[in-house]
């Protein structure tokens, strides 16, 4: 049994913040890259944002005396986190939004929880509360409504049926993404500190953007780049580093399957975004969709009776 749900005394609330705090500040940080995206190539962002995000934490690369030396599972472990949870997730949503819309983008992705539940359960054996999963449900329903309210300005550009079903496989490839991402991480945590899974991940991401980066930067005219724009990127690479050490942290002491829950949050700290920073409506539907996606991690958080808690494995 875990001990964050063996009484309602353990339970892990400084974990949840965490978790909540990293998918909201990931929404946030994705929303303020709207303006980012239209200056700088896809894989020059991704490579300027580990680039910065990298140097940020370089002091948590070296090994505690308390961690066991990595082993050849652990880099392996590592190299995929990064290989699938950061660089295939950003490809294969930013060609997935492409090639569809951002409506279709935030239905697709509601199915994050969902699928971390379904991977948990098959890779790590996490056996799924009934009050879990209601929580997912809720969680899924809150992320397509916030979908649906956002204004779509793609809609009007209608493309080719085909071009549109490769747009939705792709965004489907960033749910499984997501989800393998958590279920990688969960093992992960078991081993080494959150500070030093967020160093190994963004050096392995600056890795993996470097050559596409380069290669885009070649023709890029970086002069042309405002200050204001260069202090954006700055905060961006920032936000970006610090999110995989709030999700690493929460995920030590949280089952997977309970912690996608708070993927919900993601698209509220978009939403929360577009509505105070960039003048977007705030509509009825987007209160609902809090409501749910609120309701969604009430009862993911909520303590359960010793007899469910026990059908949770120890992570």
């Amino acid at each position: 049994m875990s001990p964050q749900d063996a009484a309602p005394s353990s339970v892990p609330w400084v974990a949840y913040v965490c978790l909540a705090g990293s998918m909201f500040v990931v929404g946030a940080y994705v929303a303020f890259s709207k303006p980012l995206a239209l200056i700088f190539p896809v894989f020059l962002l991704g490579c300027l944002r580990f680039g910065i995000g990298g140097l940020s934490v370089l002091h948590w690369l070296r090994k505690p005396a308390t961690e066991p030396p990595l082993t050849m599972r652990l880099h392996w472990l590592i190299f995929l986190e990064s290989f699938i949870g950061s660089f295939l997730f950003t490809v294969f949503m930013v060609l997935g939004v492409s090639y569809s819309n951002a409506v279709a983008a935030g239905v697709i992705m509601s199915a994050i929880p969902a699928a971390i539940a379904v991977l948990s359960r098959l890779v790590l054996g996490e056996a799924i509360r009934p009050q879990i999963v209601l929580a997912i449900l809720c969680a899924v329903l809150g992320i397509a409504l916030l979908a649906l309210a956002q204004p779509d300005a793609d809609q009007a550009q209608v493309g080719d049926a085909a071009q549109h079903w490769l747009g939705y496989a792709l965004l489907g490839g960033a749910v499984l993404c997501e989800a393998a991402y958590a279920v990688i991480g969960k093992q992960l945590t078991g081993s080494l500190s959150a500070k030093r899974i967020s160093a190994l991940m963004n050096v392995w991401g600056f890795v993996l953007m470097l050559p596409a980066g380069l290669w885009t930067a070649r023709n890029f005219d970086f002069s042309a780049v405002s200050i204001s724009m260069w202090g954006a990127m700055l905060l961006y690479g920032l936000a970006a580093s610090w999110t995989i050490l709030l999700w690493m942290t929460g995920l030590r002491r949280v089952p997977a399957s309970r912690a996608g829950v708070f993927t919900a949050m993601l698209p509220v700290g978009a939403a929360c975004v577009g509505v105070l920073a960039l003048g977007e409506s705030f509509s009825r539907l987007h209160a609902l969709a809090f409501g749910l996606a609120l309701l969604g991690l009430v009862l993911a958080v909520w303590p359960g009776r010793a007899s469910s808690a026990a059908r949770v494995l120890d992570q």
